[in-house]
């Protein structure tokens, strides 16, 4: 179908360029909608997810994650009290992000995550933190493509579900057969789809990202590749699909900010507007969408508050003002009104007074996503 917004015009047939959709591998083919959120340490929680689901537009199907996950800690935890894994009770399309590199943890974590309702499990081999990279997780795994793929065979020899790895890119294009043969490596193991974020472990959140290496990627291998990296509006989620062919985007910090971002893409693509927004349209002028992050805030405290308790609530909200508040142009004017607050109500009483007054979001910060 031709999609339009603004002066963009792309293409975008997600029936026949789409693979989410029809690989049985993934989530039994149930996917049809190519946008999802990014497992981010310290955002992608449950409130974050409620928040950002009920933009997603009717009858449409996408993959949540959760944040990053440490396999030695899943077998011993309570999942349903632990905040990385707490869940609301109707919760589809969940696939949890385990970091890990022993079979015996990974084993008992993947049985336990299918039994707290996981539909997949994605394996994060992209992590560039020290504390990561000192036990040969996340990105340290890139760097030895033979025990990165026994990572996988473990962990699909222990479950029935479908199993993705998240990856950091190469140094440059010139350098993709590296990538590829590490791909490869995975894909003989057993993954059923790959996210690709192409900046590099030295990059962290400087530099462009090379969507390059996505289009690349997407092109030699036979299972779904996902792009990830500075998509912060609609139109990068549509630019990306289009130049990349991609068969999902994936945003972080970008739809952390605007998720509605999902009911924008979904106009573009015909779907219904999400469950309770009949007879509306989506935020997309400034104005619009500064309004939308004030109610979406609220929102999300409020989710906090149910799901994490006061004290953890106050904490979550805080640091999600902190990475998204950047979109807006007094964005440190609202960190100091909900770092002052000395309680939920108070916080949500500065929170609203402050988006008494218009404010206008911006599209694009140069905090990179």
């Amino acid at each position: 179908m031709d999609l339009q917004h603004s002066s963009l015009t792309v293409k975008v047939d997600l029936q026949n360029s789409s693979r989410l959709g029809l690989h049985r591998a993934v989530l039994h083919g149930k996917v049809n909608f190519p946008l999802c959120l990014a497992p981010m340490v310290g955002l992608t929680h449950v409130a974050l997810r409620e928040v950002t689901r009920a933009y997603l537009p009717a009858n449409a199907y996408t993959l949540w994650p959760t944040e990053m996950l440490n396999s030695r800690r899943i077998p011993n935890e309570n999942l349903e009290t632990t905040p990385e894994t707490m869940r609301a009770q109707h919760e589809p399309g969940l696939v949890p992000q385990i970091l890990g590199n022993e079979e015996d943890a990974i084993a008992q974590s993947v049985k336990r995550l299918e039994e707290w309702g996981a539909e997949g499990i994605d394996i994060n081999m992209g992590c560039p933190v020290q504390k990561a990279l000192k036990h040969n997780y996340g990105v340290a795994l890139m760097g030895d493509p033979a025990y990165a793929a026994e990572v996988v065979r473990m962990t699909t020899a222990n479950t029935s579900l479908p199993v993705s790895v998240k990856l950091r890119a190469v140094g440059s294009t010139k350098e993709f057969d590296e990538l590829l043969n590490f791909v490869e490596g995975l894909t003989n193991s057993g993954a059923s789809w790959i996210c690709l974020h192409p900046r590099t472990a030295a990059q962290k959140r400087r530099g462009w990202a090379d969507w390059e290496q996505i289009t690349q990627l997407h092109k030699a291998v036979k299972i779904p590749v996902i792009g990830n990296g500075d998509v912060q509006t609609v139109e990068d989620a549509i630019t990306m699909l289009q130049d990349t062919g991609c068969d999902m985007a994936m945003a972080g910090r970008g739809l952390a900010a605007r998720p509605w971002m999902m009911w924008q893409l979904g106009e573009e693509l015909g779907f219904a507007p999400p469950p309770g927004r009949e007879g509306e349209k989506a935020p997309r002028t400034p104005l619009e969408e500064g309004a939308e992050y004030g109610r979406c805030l609220l929102q999300l405290i409020d989710y906090a508050h149910n799901y994490f308790g006061h004290d953890l609530a106050m904490r979550k909200v805080r640091f999600h003002v902190r990475t998204t508040g950047v979109w807006l142009p007094f964005g440190n004017a609202l960190v100091s009104v909900c770092a002052k607050a000395k309680n939920i109500e108070e916080m949500k009483i500065g929170v609203a007074k402050f988006f008494e007054a218009p404010i206008e979001m911006s599209l694009r910060t140069e905090l990179r996503q």
